[in-house]
């Protein structure tokens, strides 16, 4: 807190000190007394607005607000500095002035001088733009109990792609189906030691840990297995009903990728190609 107030110290001295130059180039270019008093809030206040930009945008509109500050900062320089050189605009009730004796100096400096303040109404207005839009992205969308609202399992991220999922499958919600023989071997494999292993002393704690990593192991298998056979069902049944399921669809509609629903179609083929009968020509000797 200390540091805040020091620095909102420092710089009001500051604007203080740019306040007689910022006010003696406004009555140089022709401005009347009131207009004069208003120029150094327009300079310094844009260049306040555009360092408070700064810290809320971010990306490319950070970018733009750096260079209006670094803009306002360098033109106020100029023409502090400009203050400095001119004595005649230290004198009192001094009326419009020349900023250099050389005249191409003298028109460049003039237009700095009376660009600013239009300068301040555009960059202005489009920074305030830009951080009222970037606030309302921002924003986070909550459910009506408080809580953030999220995707829910196994479903698409485009409603186009889950319409279409959804008429191009005719059939009914998949029925859940028992591990398969393969499935309890394997685990039956996994939970008998070997004989040949020493035998470790485990802490309770340990023999608690390692069986439940056991048993959510086997579960996962269990249910992996147990979608793959369900999805090769879904296919069979999708191509015996004349329109056989995509790799896409089949993935999507089990909440995994075309990739994977692509694997499942060629297991599922060579499933049924391993069930047809095999017919084999039987040569007949002759009598």
């Amino acid at each position: 807190m200390l540091l805040v107030v020091a620095l909102v110290a420092v710089v009001g001295m500051a604007f203080r000190v740019s306040w007689n130059a910022m006010r003696d180039i406004a009555r140089a270019i022709g401005a009347d007394p009131t207009a004069a008093k208003l120029y150094p809030f327009v300079v310094d206040g844009l260049m306040a607005l555009a360092l408070i930009a700064t810290l809320v945008l971010v990306g490319k509109d950070r970018r733009f607000a750096l260079w209006v500050l670094g803009g306002y900062t360098g033109a106020s320089l100029v023409l502090n500095y400009v203050h400095g050189l001119v004595a005649k605009l230290h004198e009192p009730d001094i009326g419009m002035v020349r900023l250099a004796h050389w005249d191409s100096a003298h028109y460049v400096l003039v237009f700095i001088a009376t660009s600013l303040p239009v300068g301040a109404i555009f960059f202005g207005s489009d920074l305030v733009a830009k951080v009222l839009h970037h606030r309302t992205a921002t924003e986070t969308v909550r459910v009506p109990d408080g809580q953030e609202s999220a995707p829910a399992p196994h479903t698409s991220a485009h409603p186009a792609q889950t319409a279409d999922t959804e008429a191009a499958d005719p059939l009914a919600p998949l029925p859940a189906v028992e591990p398969s023989a393969q499935v309890t071997a394997h685990a039956d494999a996994v939970q008998a030691p070997d004989p040949h292993t020493p035998h470790t002393t485990r802490t309770p704690e340990e023999e608690t840990t390692t069986t439940a990593a056991l048993a959510r192991d086997q579960f996962e298998d269990a249910e992996l297995e147990r979608m793959r056979q369900d999805a090769r069902r879904a296919y069979g049944e999708s191509v015996q009903a004349g329109r056989p399921l995509s790799a896409r669809a089949l993935g999507e509609a089990f909440g995994m990728s075309e990739s994977w629903g692509r694997k499942q179609i060629l297991a599922a083929r060579d499933d049924e190609e391993s069930s047809r009968p095999h017919l084999r020509a039987v040569e007949v000797e002759a009598m």
